[in-house]
């Protein structure tokens, strides 16, 4: 039986209530002050709390789709290969039509920005099996990035690569890449779960990515709410916060590109569904954005409260697919990544969403044959990412 199957689940069921049933009629005969009524009575006890626990375990993983099969849950089989199909739609030039940082439509930048002060920043170690040292395998700073705009902030980390240290790039400008965690999520686990920098470091001295500064950080900024990065009527402004506090304040800081291709954001999960949609609304500022396991629609449920203030407007311009169908397609480039098999609804969102995206708008898709909503999964999907955007970021 198929971890995620019904049959799996009705049988696993059916074992809890015979346990139960078991506990209530033998209870009273183990009602005695001897080891073995005791030694009965916990494992009574201990066999019934086992049973509900499985169904309880079960019901989560069919729901959130976590394991997608056995292999999956105890890391055996063969992992199958990273499919990664070409984009299905031209990738913009550099010279794309998008509104210009100093337009009219562009917010104007606020006075008196606050820069990141460096007696807040500290140095964690980074992998140091590939080396020692910044200019062999770069650093890892611990920052708290304000927001001018929204008020608006939130710890997280930033991995400046080797090439920043190197002797003849003090005057060098990089690109930089936003990466966000689930909800609720915590940045660190993008450096001890993910890997981020390591698999960044392996992508870049294998030439398949160029020299880039990771932003990681967690897809709320305002915990314990999931904004699912909306700009919310008479609520925190998360939108605004990573597409235009998160880059400013990032820039001022560090030698990042100010430049409209410079600035690449990616996700897994609820931040990968914000990762396609801020740089779907924000083309001026993200040449592409990395959705792994994310989804096309926002999550509306108690973690969240009511995002869109009863607008159906609202609510339809968060739905990523009905953007496609109704809105001008953004000059941007969109990598959906999931597994063709047991983690939700990926394959045929990955199909509608291609199926409906236009030029100026570039998709591109990655996938392994199974895996579930974890690690696991997105750890083999990331070096994909990182060579999408890498491909589109021009500093």
């Amino acid at each position: 039986m198929g971890l995620t199957s019904t049959t799996l689940l009705l049988f696993t069921i059916e074992i809890a209530l015979v346990v139960l049933g078991a506990t209530v009629w033998w209870w009273p005969a183990l009602a005695k002050r001897h080891w073995r009524a005791v030694a009965g009575r916990i494992g009574m006890l201990v066999g019934s709390q086992l049973a509900l626990l499985a169904v309880i375990g079960l019901l989560v993983n069919n729901y959130f789709s976590f394991y997608s099969s056995w292999n999956d849950l105890l890391g055996t089989g063969k992992d199958g290969p990273v499919s990664v199909k070409a984009a299905a739609a031209p990738v913009a030039p550099v010279g794309r039509t998008v509104a210009p940082s100093t337009g009219p439509t562009v917010e104007p930048e606020p006075t008196n920005l606050p820069l990141l002060p460096a007696q807040e920043l500290g140095k964690e170690p980074v992998d140091t099996t590939v080396g020692r040292g910044s200019q062999k395998v770069g650093e890892i700073r611990s920052v708290r990035i304000p927001g001018a705009r929204t008020g608006l902030s939130t710890d997280g980390y930033v991995y400046l690569p080797p090439q920043y240290f190197q002797p003849g790039n003090e005057q060098r400008k990089f690109p930089a890449v936003i990466a966000m965690t689930g909800f609720p999520g915590d940045a660190k686990a993008l450096i001890t779960r993910f890997n981020y920098p390591g698999v960044a470091l392996d992508e870049m001295r294998a030439g398949r990515m160029q020299p880039t500064v990771l932003v990681l950080m967690r897809p709320s900024p305002a915990m314990p709410a999931d904004p699912e990065c909306e700009n919310v009527p008479g609520g925190p402004q998360a939108e605004t916060y990573f597409a235009k506090d998160v880059p400013r304040a990032i820039t001022a800081t560090y030698r990042i590109s100010t430049a409209p291709t410079a600035w690449g954001i990616m996700g897994n999960s609820t931040g990968g569904y914000c990762a396609a949609k801020v740089a779907m609304r924000h083309p001026e500022v993200f040449a592409g954005g990395v959705s792994i396991s994310g989804y096309l629609k926002a999550a509306e449920d108690v973690t969240t409260g009511d995002l869109f203030k009863g607008s159906q407007q609202r609510r339809n311009e968060a739905d990523l697919l009905w953007r496609l169908q109704n809105l001008p397609m953004p000059a941007t480039g969109i990598m959906l990544s999931g597994a063709e098999k047991g983690d939700g609804d990926f394959r045929k969102d990955a199909d509608a969403f291609t199926a409906a995206a236009r030029p100026p708008l570039a998709t591109g898709v990655a996938s392994v044959p199974e895996g579930g909503h974890n690690f696991a999964t997105w750890i083999k999907l990331l070096p994909a990412g990182f060579d999408f955007l890498s491909a589109r970021l021009k500093p």
